[in-house]
């Protein structure tokens, strides 16, 4: 299980995941192959996962964001998996995600406009198998989007 150094180590790197191991060694009060050792443990057993550029979407014209909440229908047994291989080919679905409940399936897509919403939906979404019901949720505001943990 993580340590009080181990959740300083990964406090730091989660706010500033670009600094050097020098650097984040300091700001941990660790010598720099200390720091380096628990990084490598941290990575090893799985906590740390790794590291990913964030690209701003909106900044490369995507103004429309919408999440739909799709049902399927399930008197198929292969309707989840041959949904979600599907979805998963579609390149403005940014994400998606499994519920149990009403909902089984949430789609995350971007586009550039309401044209090009509209375009994405009609020939990409609606032609996703087993598809019973779907909601669309147009994106107003983000209030908080979070990837760090509270370590």
């Amino acid at each position: 299980m993580l340590d009080d150094v181990d959740r300083r180590i990964l406090r730091q790197f989660q706010a500033a995941p670009d600094v050097s191991i020098a650097e984040l060694a300091d700001r941990c009060s660790l010598t720099t192959a200390s720091c380096w050792r628990r990084l490598e443990k941290l990575e090893s057993s799985g906590v740390i996962l790794g590291q990913e550029v964030v690209v701003d979407w909106q900044a490369l014209g995507f103004a429309v964001e919408v999440s739909l909440r799709i049902t399927l229908d399930k008197t198929q047994t292969t309707a989840f998996d041959e949904f979600l291989a599907k979805a998963r080919t579609v390149p403005e679905v940014l994400e998606i995600q499994t519920f149990l409940g009403r909902v089984d399936v949430r789609l995350l897509v971007i586009a550039r406009d309401m044209t090009h919403y509209q375009e994405v939906y009609r020939s990409r979404i609606l032609s996703l198998p087993h598809i019973a019901d779907i909601e669309a949720l147009m994106h107003v505001a983000r209030i908080k989007s979070q990837e760090a943990l509270p370590v």
